[in-house]
């Protein structure tokens, strides 16, 4: 006797096709945050690094090396939401650098309600989503290979 073949069902040839259209559009999305995220924190980050203390002063008063701190960290998490996929290397590190600025994002917004600068707090919150997004998003695109 022959061994019977298991027939795949008919509609999942078009699954397939409609998830590859999908898929490269969230990819094209993901990518288009990180760079726009990753100029962000590279801007903000280089002038936490570049600026004297004296220029940095702000409403809440912050210790100059906590702020030069912070900036490293949003230097080396814009690297990370670009390098990774450039190089194809350590992909894994793009979710955890993206999930690293929401924790930055979340102490930026505490100290501006803290300040008075409800605006100012509402766009580090939209900041904040956009890379939890990025974390959510390439997450789940690692964990799908």
């Amino acid at each position: 006797m022959t061994a019977r073949r298991d027939i795949s069902p008919l509609h999942a040839p078009e699954d397939k096709t409609e998830r590859s259209k999908k898929r490269p559009m969230m990819t094209y999305v993901l990518w288009t945050v990180q760079v726009l995220l990753a100029l962000l924190f590279l801007f903000s980050g280089g002038a936490k690094l570049a600026l004297s203390a004296e220029a940095m002063k702000g409403p809440v008063d912050m210790p100059v090396p906590f702020l030069r701190f912070i900036g490293v960290c949003e230097v080396l998490g814009a690297l990370g939401l670009i390098l990774p996929g450039i190089f194809r290397i350590a992909r894994g590190l793009t979710p955890l650098a993206a999930a690293g600025l929401v924790i930055i994002m979340i102490g930026a917004t505490v100290v501006n309600i803290m300040s008075g600068a409800v605006p100012v707090a509402l766009l580090t919150i939209v900041v904040g989503l956009l890379a939890a997004f990025v974390a959510y998003g390439n997450w789940k695109a690692i964990s799908h290979r």
